[in-house]
């Protein structure tokens, strides 16, 4: 018996270390642009939004690690000091002023500490700057993303999930499409967002987007990255059989490499583009 607990113990003190030392080290073990391993926290930032975001979260757990810290302290004080054994005669206080201002007051002030930061934050993400350029991302009822440059004489392609037996070496599962949406670096992206059909979601973690998909409305909201490379989401709306199938992939380059790409994607998609044969299969069946 006096074994078995003691094999139980060790566990449990196994599991809370590996919870320590993950919870602390979840910054550095988050990517930037995709998932990681083991990771716990948020994914690296790559926009102003989402900097704000997770200094938001740390600010946040702090406050909550005091308050958390705080009611434990007074629990133990109640545990010593008010128990029988301490105190056979028990109190006959049943109210006291100071004590229910305090309790009244105190959890106000910090509402209201949490609320200025947060308002400050929403206003942010709800009200874009001047845009630099606009991409228009439809969700279809195929489970792919359709994306449209209206300040580039309306230019539009199908973005759609690669399947496993044709993935290259280095890119991610589920997360790698056909059509990258391409935007500049350092630049205002007015992102609008709607569906045919089926209601959607359109998130990228590393740049704090998340805005629903919502057919025969557009709904709007914006990023501006400040790093180049490949940035990954997903649909976050359960939306059917594919919801998993439905990645986001952002190709984020330099002005001049922008300006390339859209040339040589002008003469790409002059046609009308058609969905992935694969994943237009897999729907059928």
């Amino acid at each position: 018996m006096i074994k078995a607990w003691g094999e139980a113990i060790r566990r449990l003190a196994g599991f809370a270390l590996a919870v320590t030392v993950f919870g602390w080290s979840a910054a550095a073990l988050a990517g930037t642009g995709q998932p990681s391993p083991w990771q716990m926290g948020f994914q690296g930032s790559a926009s102003p939004i989402m900097e704000q975001i997770d200094q938001f979260h740390w600010w946040l757990t702090a406050l909550s690690a005091l308050i958390t810290l705080f009611v434990l302290v007074l629990l133990i004080i109640v545990f010593v000091r008010f128990n029988e054994k301490a105190n056979p005669t028990p109190s006959t206080t049943t109210h006291h002023t100071l004590l229910e201002v305090a309790w009244t007051v105190i959890p106000v002030i910090i509402l209201v500490t949490i609320a200025i930061p947060s308002f400050r934050l929403l206003f942010d993400q709800l009200h874009a700057p001047k845009a630099d350029l606009t991409v228009k991302a439809t969700g279809t009822a195929g489970w792919t993303w359709v994306y449209e440059y209206p300040d580039h004489n309306g230019l539009n392609f199908i973005s759609s999930i690669i399947p496993d037996d044709k993935l290259q070496p280095g890119q991610p599962r589920l997360l790698t499409v056909d059509n990258e949406l391409v935007v500049p670096v350092n630049k205002v992206v007015r992102v609008q967002v709607t569906a045919e059909g089926i209601i959607h979601a359109f998130a990228v973690p590393s740049f704090g987007v998340k805005i629903d998909a919502v057919p025969g409305r557009l709904n709007e909201t914006w990023f501006k990255a400040t790093k180049t490379g490949w940035f990954y989401g997903q649909c976050s709306e359960l939306c059917g059989i594919n919801h998993a199938y439905m990645p986001i992939a952002v190709r984020v380059v330099t002005e001049e490499e922008f300006a390339k790409w859209l040339e040589g994607a002008k003469k790409k998609f002059a046609t009308t583009p058609e969905p992935n044969p694969a994943l237009v299969a897999d729907n059928k069946n």
